[in-house]
């Protein structure tokens, strides 16, 4: 019988190799480091590189000392710094948060993850009224569907003759959410409307255009989107003052003027263009009417939006109903087949499908989350936020804690998450039946983002009767910041960076 070899050392020389090759590219890597860089050039003074003296316009010196060399080896722990941050922490804030879980009754629902790590949750596939938490998935799928670099165009149409229009001009909308009068402060005075697209500027277009007249009427166009103004779930007791209309033309969320709202939004968007039209005396010879624009007219004037994350940190920072529910139709209109609330629900739905999040539960109504029938689980929520990220269009469009002009501006004041703190609240009182013993909702979804990169990724869904009282919900939230604020306990991603 052949006598059998012993495998052993074969298999020592086989695991060798591949050290010995790195170990040989280390010290490759190092022998051509140049002398020089192992030392930093003295610093310059912030006053010796730029003029003190406003008459001086010499530029300041284009030499930039070298930056101290990074001394950590290629093969170092270091270079993976998020990893070894969160294992360092992980262990004790799975302790925390399982400590705060029994707070969580079983009408409500916690999940919460670190840089998309599991870390604890409490009914996490219970389906519960999310509120405006639901605007968080809007703006998600709109980047994925419109892309980052989308804007809307508000155009006038008219047949333009030596300054004159002869006929009609038409406002026809684009769908710009955020079209606005400069003195309209939005139906919240503590969040009001930023990134807006000036009217006023459309005016100045138009007089540049020429015009001096207009024979006809200023006629609105509200024909991109369908003629839904208000989703048909929502009560009568939040149409308009919290939602709605919705249109493809709205000036001011359909106000004419500061005291004075209009019975049709594209009527009221004409009239406001009216008035701004004669304060730069362009005449115009019928009141504002609603129509279509006849097709093949030509274009006299625009004005465009900013870009879509612009218009979407709006809808998040200040909650801002008919601009999610606008940006919904423009999903329909893009990507699924026409501009209504149930294609852009049927685009939301397919997406968050091909992402993998966990549908079991999830029914979508509307694109705010004023309907009362809108359900999520907080496994679903969380998925969409460990997707978007703390550093995204998303994360950066999220509210501060603590931080005036957003839904959470009087948040978590004083505490160690006050300015930090990234996050989407959402309320649903349902006061409707007179005594507040309707289910109710409060909710919060966001970020705590750490020094260094990475971030806490949370979900709160809070439903019950009058839970959107503050008296009820203020202590939980209290205590779930009081919790997220833990982590780090041990070093940073910024601490064990490469040095």
């Amino acid at each position: 019988m052949a006598r059998r070899r012993n495998p052993y050392p074969a298999l020592v020389v086989a695991a060798l190799i591949p050290a010995v090759l790195l170990g040989g590219c280390w010290q490759f890597a190092q022998s051509r480091v140049p002398a020089s860089v192992g030392s930093a050039a003295p610093a310059t003074s912030a006053d010796s590189s730029s003029s003190t003296n406003p008459g001086d316009t010499t530029a300041p010196s284009s030499t930039v000392a070298p930056s101290t060399p990074l001394n950590t080896p290629v093969l170092s722990v270091r270079r993976a710094p998020a990893v070894l941050a969160r294992d360092s922490s992980l262990a004790p804030f799975v302790s925390a948060v399982q400590g705060f879980l029994p707070q969580i009754d079983s009408t409500s629902c916690v999940a919460v993850s670190v840089d998309g790590q599991f870390v604890a949750a409490q009914n996490g596939d219970l389906p519960l009224r999310p509120a405006s938490t639901v605007k968080v998935i809007t703006a998600a799928v709109a980047l994925e569907v419109l892309g980052a670099d989308y804007t809307y165009t508000t155009e006038v149409r008219g047949e333009l003759n030596g300054g004159v229009v002869t006929g009609d001009l038409y406002l026809v909308g684009g769908g710009d959410p955020l079209l606005s009068s400069s003195w309209w402060n939005g139906p919240n005075a503590k969040s009001p409307p930023f990134n807006v697209t000036s009217i006023e500027a459309l005016a100045d277009n138009i007089a540049a255009a020429g015009v001096t007249s207009i024979t006809g009427s200023v006629v609105g166009d509200p024909s991109r989107y369908d003629d839904e103004w208000y989703a048909p779930t929502w009560g009568d007791d939040i149409r308009f003052t919290e939602g709605g209309p919705i249109s493809g033309l709205l000036v001011n969320d359909s106000r004419e003027a500061i005291d004075r709202s209009s019975n049709d939004p594209a009527i009221g968007g004409a009239t406001v263009l009216t008035a701004l039209l004669n304060e730069r005396g362009i005449s115009v010879g019928a009141s504002s009417s609603k129509g279509t624009a006849p097709s093949g007219l030509a274009t006299v004037a625009t004005v465009v939006s900013q870009p879509l994350p612009a218009i979407l940190a709006e809808m998040l920072t200040t909650s801002d109903n008919n601009t999610a529910e606008m940006v919904l139709k423009e999903i329909g209109l893009q990507a699924g087949g026409g501009p209504t609330r149930e294609a852009g629900l049927a685009v939301v739905t397919s997406t968050l499908q091909a992402w993998g999040v966990p549908m079991a539960g999830v029914e979508l109504y509307d694109g705010s989350g004023l309907s009362d029938e809108n359900r999520l689980t907080c496994n679903a929520l969380l998925a969409v936020m460990q997707r978007e990220g703390p550093d995204g269009p998303v994360g950066q469009g999220l509210a501060v804690a603590a931080q005036a002009g957003g839904t959470l501006s009087d948040a978590f004041e004083g505490s160690e998450l006050a300015g930090v703190l990234r996050g989407k609240t959402g309320t649903l009182y349902n006061y409707d039946d007179g005594i507040g013993g309707k289910p109710g909702a409060k909710a919060l979804a966001g970020f705590v983002p750490q020094e260094g990169g990475g971030a806490v990724e949370f979900v709160i869904l809070l439903n019950g009767p009058q839970i959107s009282e503050k008296v009820e919900y203020r202590p939980i939230w209290d205590a779930l910041g009081v919790v997220l604020a833990t982590y780090p306990s041990g070093p940073t991603v910024a601490d064990l960076g490469p040095r």
